[in-house]
């Protein structure tokens, strides 16, 4: 008798359709489709005032969409409650937005640890320690953010958004204002840690040298108020 195999379905990571968001009157973003794949990366390519950020927003659940279909690796966002929104973001989620937002009254080790505050959980001394020694920050454990360097305060926020482990990891311009060199090491801090914790990252940037150091990344194409495709269109 010959066996048959049978596969479980796998989620993609993203499944959005249909998406649109618009604050007052004004629509600020609409999507027509976006698929990720899990572990696959992803580029949200874009002018300023795009819609770049919100749309970054709607996949960490800060913001819902007012229309269409959007489903974070088997989760519609639209049918959590904001509670369940807090709590799926907290497991799924991994966040570094443009402005670093470190808390400057708690030191590096207390900045990563703030997830486990904010979900009253023991707190993960130990996978701190691992993550600051990985981002050569361990010197730094008791320095507060005033007295870091802008690189050192980019890679504690790198540190803090993998710190649970993420399913998806979103990362905001994050080479903006930075040389070739920077930009480059920047990502490959990015995708280092992505695969170390096996998440999807989702570049959000108008800067093209993101599409050279993610040569193998869905690209989505936001261009005023309207998406493009989800394919790279070079």
């Amino acid at each position: 008798m010959v066996g048959i195999q049978m596969h479980e379905k796998v989620c993609p990571m993203i499944d959005a359709s249909n998406i649109s968001y618009r604050y007052n009157v004004h629509p600020v973003l609409t999507v027509d489709a976006f698929h990720l794949d899990s572990g696959r990366h992803a580029i949200i390519l874009g002018p300023s005032g795009c819609g770049k950020s919100t749309f970054l927003h709607l996949l960490a659940g800060i913001l819902t969409p007012q229309a269409g279909h959007l489903q974070i690796n088997g989760t519609e966002i639209k049918d959590l409650s904001q509670r369940g929104k807090d709590t799926w973001r907290g497991k799924t989620i991994g966040f570094l937005p443009q402005r670093l937002a470190l808390v400057p009254s708690l030191n590096v080790a207390d900045n990563l640890l703030l997830s486990n505050y904010a979900n009253d959980t023991a707190a993960d001394n130990r996978r701190a320690e691992t993550l600051l020694l990985a981002l050569g920050l361990s010197d730094k454990v008791k320095s507060y953010p005033h007295q870091l360097s802008g690189g050192q305060k980019q890679r504690v926020a790198i540190a803090r958004a993998v710190f649970n482990r993420p399913q998806l990891l979103l990362a905001d311009e994050p080479t903006a204002n930075l040389d070739d060199a920077a930009c480059s090491s920047v990502i490959e801090l990015l995708t280092t840690q992505a695969t170390e914790v096996g998440a999807s990252l989702i570049v959000a940037t108008h800067d093209a040298r993101v599409l050279t150091a993610l040569p193998s990344a869905t690209v989505l194409r936001l261009a005023g108020m309207t998406a493009a495709d989800g394919g790279r269109d070079e």
